[in-house]
């Protein structure tokens, strides 16, 4: 199965002005969140790209368009599933308000519990998109190899509940992942279980490029697609 890389839209308007952007439309990437975003191609050179997909919002599509225009062959696809969390009527607040309202403390101790008022629940929001990830993967994998790479931009909340899915941990653990703007978070897909190889990483991402054969079986023992870690315990 695949490796996927899981980019954080860059710094937006919203992050520096302390809003909850959710889907609101037309949030835009600061000068920062530019920068980032022009730097990504350089930090993927190496790295071939079997597909692209984002979330729908133009913050991630911002994200995405530098290194649109580098690999002209890449083609990026939306996909509505790995759409930003619907905050329904928190969409827009700002975060020192919502820190008063009752329902935070929820989202932060026990989000598998939180329905957002005139929103999604996120228990909704990590099937949602763990659902797009497997699908996607079968799809790169049947079309591609299982050992192709491929990249999809999303939002925080959207990554953490992939990461803590492919960690088998409970949603309500998913708040101690942290992914900053821009950065880039490796999971591999194996028959045996998800690998989760790069976290919210905001440097070089060339060492992900697929191996030769023999500098791979090297490089991870005798079961493929593990990195070193051994079939039982982790490894000598």
């Amino acid at each position: 199965m695949p490796t996927l890389l899981l980019v954080r839209h860059g710094r937006s308007t919203a992050n520096t002005s302390g809003l909850l952007a959710g889907r609101t439309p037309g949030v835009t990437l600061d000068e920062t969140g530019e920068a980032q975003a022009a730097a990504l191609p350089a930090r993927l050179a190496g790295v071939p790209l079997a597909a692209a997909v984002r979330s729908p919002l133009l913050r991630c599509g911002q994200t995405l368009r530098p290194l649109a225009a580098e690999r002209p062959g890449l083609t990026v696809t939306e996909d509505e599933r790995v759409a930003e969390c619907d905050y329904g009527d928190w969409t827009g607040r700002k975060l020192a308000e919502l820190l008063d309202e009752p329902l935070m403390s929820a989202v932060q101790q026990h989000p598998s519990s939180v329905s957002f008022p005139g929103g999604e629940t996120m228990r909704a929001m990590q099937q949602r998109a763990v659902e797009a990830v497997r699908d996607w993967n079968e799809r790169v994998t049947a079309e591609h190899g299982p050992d192709a790479v491929y990249l999809m931009c999303s939002h925080g909340d959207i990554i953490k509940s992939v990461v803590a899915d492919a960690l088998g941990m409970h949603l309500d653990l998913f708040q101690r992942v942290s992914v900053e703007p821009a950065s880039v978070t490796a999971i591999r897909y194996t028959a045996l279980r998800p690998f989760v190889v790069r976290l919210g990483d905001t440097g070089t991402l060339a060492s992900l490029a697929p191996q030769e054969p023999d500098a791979a079986a090297d490089a991870r023992g005798s079961v493929p697609g593990q990195d070193g870690n051994a079939a039982v315990g982790g490894g000598a």
